[in-house]
């Protein structure tokens, strides 16, 4: 009886911290970036990296007293090593703060090695973050990384040094990106009642034409909303330009399609309650489109309504099976996009029929009209002009800003 008793009190030591609900077993995603392969090129300094360390920033949306951070080697064909990791309140894109500077480690250790198509996460760090703020992330290289995961839009700069391990330096000097590399998520520690909104979509979620450094994409425009209206809201962006709902692109850099990568992107981020699906557009607007010598996608590869409506539905169908809520964005405008090709009226009337379904088959847990917020109304198939970027295709600043002041926020309560 005795060792019976023993052994029962050994295995109640051993259960306590996960029954008792310790912080650690409870996280949610306060940043995250949706992993990308790498297109082939010279310019990028990201894609030849060996002995080097890169130093990036992410601006988180819910604070904690301690930050786990995720790093991804998804799209690698080799195995991944990870030198060395720091953690550091910026003071610009190069600097940190003096006497910032926090190690990261994981099972203890300062490197690890991520298996090809593999994430990892690291250990906890005591990093106390307040709502919104912004931490600089340094990753040391010691070898080739002959093919990196990526983010190519960014729209932060960030510094790939000189040879050598520069993790705990507080100034690095190096070549300049507005792309980040193997860095896909930061988690805080949980609250009671606390929920996390997962922004899915293409390059209108992602901020494409927004200001690099500014964070004016809209979920990062929600964020500073939220601050003063509902700090308990976590917000991540995981918008890729290019992306289609049920395609992959002709270039890497587009990721694979929604249907592909929703689980990974979306379902599986640490706390999710809620997704606002934004996309389709390019579904519409690829096919017979050329970039240059590239063309986007066949002629002959026309959506119809009834393509995205079935993709939509098999979403929502997937998020729902998790007990998570699917608020869907209505398409906006895009006559004038500056590629040949992009759109015609037979386009712009698939996207009406897709909006119209949008904001009216109930299928969504809710609707923001993105289209009636950014179109404008003398001339519906394009943007307002205050709202467009030059390409006539992505909001500008205001425009993104415009999106995030038309959410309505009891959509997520």
């Amino acid at each position: 009886m005795r060792v019976l008793r023993n052994y029962a009190l050994v295995c109640f030591l051993v259960l306590v911290p996960y029954l008792a609900g310790t912080p650690e077993s409870n996280w949610v995603a306060t940043w995250a970036s949706s992993p990308e392969a790498a297109d082939p090129s010279d310019k990028s300094p990201l894609l030849h990296i060996e002995n080097q360390t890169v130093r990036e920033r992410v601006r988180v949306s819910v604070g904690g007293d301690k930050i786990c951070l995720r790093f991804s080697n998804e799209h690698g064909s080799s195995p991944l090593l990870i030198g060395g990791v720091t953690v550091a309140v910026p003071q610009d894109f190069a600097c940190v703060k003096p006497g910032s500077i926090r190690s990261v480690t994981f099972a203890g250790r300062n490197s690890v090695t991520i298996p090809p198509g593999a994430p990892v996460f690291s250990d906890p760090v005591a990093f106390p973050l307040t709502f919104g703020a912004e931490i600089s992330v340094s990753v040391y290289f010691p070898q080739r990384v002959a093919t990196p995961t990526l983010h190519g839009l960014a729209l932060k700069r960030a510094v790939v040094s000189q040879p050598g391990d520069h993790t705990r330096e507080e100034k690095i000097e190096g070549a300049v990106t507005d792309s980040s590399i193997a860095l896909t998520a930061v988690l805080v520690p949980a609250h009671p009642s606390q929920r996390l909104l997962v922004a899915f979509g293409d390059s209108l979620t992602d901020g494409d034409q927004s200001t690099v450094d500014a964070d004016h994409n809209w979920p990062a425009d929600l964020v500073r909303r939220l601050a003063k209206t509902d700090p308990k809201l976590a917000v991540v962006n995981e918008g890729i330009a290019g992306n289609r709902l049920l395609a992959e692109g002709p270039l890497a850099f587009f990721g694979v399609s929604a249907w592909a990568r929703f689980d990974r992107d979306a379902l599986s981020v640490p706390g999710v309650t809620h997704i606002v699906l934004l996309e389709g557009i390019n579904d519409i607007s690829f096919p017979g489109t050329k970039v240059g010598s590239l063309s986007l996608a066949d002629p002959s590869a026309v959506r119809h309504p009834e393509d995205l409506i079935a993709a939509y539905r098999q979403l929502i169908f997937r998020a729902h099976a998790h007990g998570i809520k699917v608020i869907g964005g209505t398409i906006p405008p895009c006559e004038g996009a500056g590629f040949p090709g992009y759109y015609s009226e037979a386009k712009d009337a698939v996207r009406q029929t897709v909006n119209k379904w949008i904001r009216t088959a109930g299928a969504f847990d809710g609707v923001i009209d993105f289209d009636a917020i950014l179109r404008d109304p003398d001339h519906p198939s394009r943007l307002l002009p205050r709202f467009a970027s030059p390409d006539h295709l992505h909001p500008n600043d205001a425009g993104y800003q415009a999106m995030a002041d038309a959410v309505d926020l009891t959509l997520f309560r």
